[in-house]
């Protein structure tokens, strides 16, 4: 089974969701992209994941072109906020699903402040991706 995360920066939330899903089942083929990719995974979501034991520093952001002529069963959206455009991906996809977080890099405050939004997003991502896992991915495996 094939699952793309899409947001807009592929840089944090699709990130985080990616290594979860990998993290709860390997049978999983799981893949992030972007609309409008970052250069680089946001270093604080790399520092989250890695105090989950998720080692997600070697994922480079990924454009939603690569996987345009792919045939993917799952395609699930991570953006949130009102300000924010989710993308929709256009190639052959058997389910679409919304599953919306706030942007953590769209933080503001001390360092400590900004981390804890990082830590709160992370968070959320384990719990709603690990509640979709088991209630609609994993009985289809």
């Amino acid at each position: 089974m094939k699952v793309l995360i899409l947001c807009t920066g592929n840089s944090c939330r699709s990130q985080m969701a990616e290594g979860f899903l990998k993290s709860f089942d390997s049978r999983l083929e799981v893949v992030s992209a972007g609309t409008t990719p970052s250069a680089m995974v946001h270093p604080l979501a790399v520092k989250v994941m890695k105090d989950v034991s998720i080692d997600i520093s070697n994922n480079l952001p990924e454009s939603v072109v690569t996987y345009l002529k792919d045939d993917i069963d799952y395609v699930i959206t991570v953006c949130g906020g009102a300000n924010e455009n989710c993308p929709v991906f256009i190639g052959n996809v058997k389910h679409r699903v919304h599953i919306g977080f706030d942007d953590p890099a769209e933080a503001r405050g001390t360092d400590d402040e900004i981390l804890g939004e990082f830590i709160r997003i992370r968070d959320e991502i384990k719990r709603d991706f690990y509640n979709y896992y088991s209630n609609t991915l994993k009985p289809q495996l």
